[in-house]
C-alpha cells in the first residue's frame, strides 16, 4: 500500500528549523523525523513512499541521496575502513518518489498533484510526516476495511498540550473551564486511510480535512479510529523538546519496530 507524505509545508512554528530545513527534516536523535514516520509505516509492510515536497525539498532529496545506513544500524568495520558489513538496514526495501508540489498549496493541493502516482491502488495512506505514535496500525485498517468508507483518520486525545476548554454563554461569561486532556474532545492526528474515490470529493483549490472531508460526513463515509495510546507532534519547539528528552531517556513508544526486542521475544 503507497503511502503518501505531506513533507512540504513553511513549518512556521519551528522557524529556527524552517529557515534552512523543511520542518520534516527537524532531527530527532540521529534520524530527521520524516525518518521516523517512515520506519513506523516500514514495519506494517507499507515500505513504497510518495513524498510531496514544497518548501526546501532540496534538503530532503539531498538526505536521501546521500543516505547513511550506518548511523542507525549495528556494523562491523574491516580493512581500515574499506569494508562495512551491516548487521541490519532501513531503507534498503523502500521505494521512494519525490514529486514537487508547490511551495504554497495546502494538503489537498499537494494530494492532487500526485494523483497520478496513485493509479491503480484502491487504498492509500497519507500523512503530515510530524506526528509520532504507538498505534497499531493494522487494527486501523481491519476498522476502516469493515465498513464502507471513503477515509479515516486517527483521533487523539493531546495529552502533551497544556490547553484548556472553556464554555462560555450568550453574556460572554465563561461557565465552565478544563484542562482539555479531561474533556471527550478528540483532534486529527495526522495518519489517515484513504480511497481513491476521494478524489470524487475534492475540488481544486480545497484544503483535503475541510471541504473534502465534510463532504464526506454528510454522506456518514468517514470514519474517526480513537487512538488512546502515545501520540505527540513536532509542531513546536515545546513539542520538539518533549521528543528529545523521551528520545534521550530510552523512551521511545513510537519505535514499534524495537518493540519485540525491548520485551525480550
Amino acid at each position: 500500500m503507497k503511502v503518501v507524505l505531506f513533507c512540504g509545508g513553511l513549518g512556521t512554528r519551528l522557524k529556527e528549523y524552517s529557515e534552512t530545513i523543511p520542518k520534516p527534516m527537524v532531527p530527532l536523535g540521529y534520524r530527521p523525523v520524516i525518518w521516523h514516520v517512515m520506519r513506523y509505516y516500514a514495519h506494517y509492510g507499507h515500505r513504497d513512499f510518495i513524498l510531496c515536497l514544497g518548501h526546501r525539498g532540496d534538503t530532503i532529496k539531498e538526505y536521501f541521496l546521500n543516505y547513511n545506513e550506518c548511523l542507525s544500524n549495528d556494523f562491523t568495520l574491516s580493512r581500515a575502513g574499506r569494508e562495512v558489513e551491516l548487521f541490519q538496514r532501513d531503507i534498503s526495501d523502500w521505494t521512494i518518489s519525490f514529486v514537487d508540489t508547490g511551495q504554497l498549496s495546502n494538503i489537498g493541493q499537494r494530494l492532487q498533484a500526485v494523483r497520478p502516482l496513485l493509479n491503480g491502488e484502491d487504498v492509500f495512506l497519507a500523512n503530515y510526516s510530524d506526528g509520532l505514535t504507538d498505534l497499531d496500525l493494522d487494527q486501523q485498517l481491519a476498522h476502516f476495511h469493515q465498513r464502507d468508507a471513503i477515509g479515516s483518520l486517527l483521533l487523539v486525545r493531546p495529552a502533551n498540550q497544556s490547553f484548556h476548554f472553556a464554555r462560555v454563554g450568550d453574556d460572554d461569561c465563561v461557565s465552565h473551564i478544563t484542562p482539555i486532556q479531561e474533556t471527550e474532545l478528540w483532534i486529527n492526528g495526522g495518519f489517515f486511510v484513504l480511497r481513491r474515490e476521494i478524489f470524487d470529493y475534492m475540488r481544486e483549490g480545497e484544503e483535503l480535512v475541510q471541504e473534502p472531508f465534510m463532504r464526506l460526513t454528510d454522506q456518514r463515509r468517514l470514519l474517526g479510529y480513537r487512538h488512546s495510546g502515545f501520540w505527540c507532534c513536532m509542531d513546536t519547539f515545546k513539542d520538539k523538546k518533549l521528543l528529545d528528552d523521551m528520545y534521550n531517556r530510552g523512551e521511545r513508544p513510537w519505535e514499534v519496530w524495537r518493540a519485540r526486542t525491548r520485551n525480550g521475544d
